[in-house]
């Protein structure tokens, strides 16, 4: 028996935006995060996947768990691999927590930007091998390995592969999240560091977007599929720049870097199995850097 609940673990950028869609749509929505936070009609909960009374309490009312806690990013991770074990072992504590409830339909979000390394072929499919760069990338790798193993057992599970997220609410981390970081260089009149020639290409895609396919797969309780999540299109940070520049009517001030190891040199995802699904993105990338900017403006 499912519950018509939803739980996603993990408040952040992505977390938040899911969750005031859902709940604006009328759906019941559990948030578990180790930060406590407030959202209109959203019940979050402050806590850990390993707290199991209160992750079981939660289970036991909700259908649907979207996965999406992370305590690294690629820079954090880079030379302390270690650090990608505490996702891992949250990942299998959830596992061995969800066994107790099959029906339940689980949603894990993987990363488009750090699976693949650097693809033969561009854009890159679902099916492409997994060659991961950074230690994070490894880690996601990983995570899918025992959600395969899971899904043998008979659980459905979806996993998700956004590419570069941004748009409105996504808060300003050192080296990460590059839309973010561009405009607030752009704000503050400060430096922007690039790391290479700024020739790496990338996919952007807007949080409404990933948040309208993560929505999607909320109501297929049965899917058992991988997708990725993009634009299906390139940009290079160079390029990426220069549009920034048009929107906010002024160009960043950019000193170039020697490339980071772990950095993929152009990964661009081929959405054809999302379309077929009947998910399109519906944003573009200067309208969505339009909306981000304005979002900083008013904040």
């Amino acid at each position: 028996m499912r519950g018509d609940g939803v739980l996603l673990l993990g408040g952040g950028f992505i977390g938040g935006a899911l969750a005031r869609h859902l709940a604006m749509a009328g759906r019941t929505v559990h948030v578990l995060a180790r930060r406590g936070f407030s959202l209109p009609d959203v019940f979050v909960h402050q806590g850990s996947v390993g707290d199991r009374v209160l992750l079981e309490r939660l289970l036991a009312g909700c259908g649907t768990v979207v996965h999406l806690a992370s305590d690294t990013t690629p820079g954090v991770s880079a030379h302390r691999p270690t650090r990608e074990t505490g996702n891992i072992v949250a990942t299998l504590r959830l596992l061995e927590a969800i066994q107790a409830f099959p029906a339940v339909h689980l949603i894990y979000f993987s990363s488009g930007g750090t699976l693949y390394g650097d693809p033969v072929m561009l854009p890159v499919p679902e099916d492409a091998p997994l060659s991961p760069l950074s230690y994070h990338g490894a880690g996601k790798a990983a995570q899918e390995m025992f959600l395969q193993a899971f899904r043998a057992q008979g659980h459905a599970v979806t996993v998700l592969r956004p590419a570069n997220t941004y748009g409105p609410g996504q808060p300003l981390r050192s080296g990460f999240g590059l839309v973010r970081n561009v405009f607030e260089h752009v704000r503050t009149g400060t430096e922007l560091e690039v790391w290479g020639d700024g020739e790496a290409v990338r996919d952007f895609i807007y949080v409404d977007d990933v948040v309208g396919a993560c929505t999607r797969f909320i109501d297929c309780p049965g899917d058992n599929g991988t997708y990725n999540i993009g634009s299906g299109e390139g940009c290079s940070v160079n390029q990426l720049i220069n549009l920034v520049g048009q929107v906010c009517g002024k160009m960043p001030q950019v000193r170039f870097q020697p490339p980071r190891e772990g950095d993929v040199s152009q990964v661009v995802l081929d959405i054809t199995r999302l379309r077929k699904a009947g998910w399109e993105p519906l944003v573009g990338l200067e309208e969505g850097l339009r909306r981000t900017w304005n979002w900083l403006l008013q904040g």
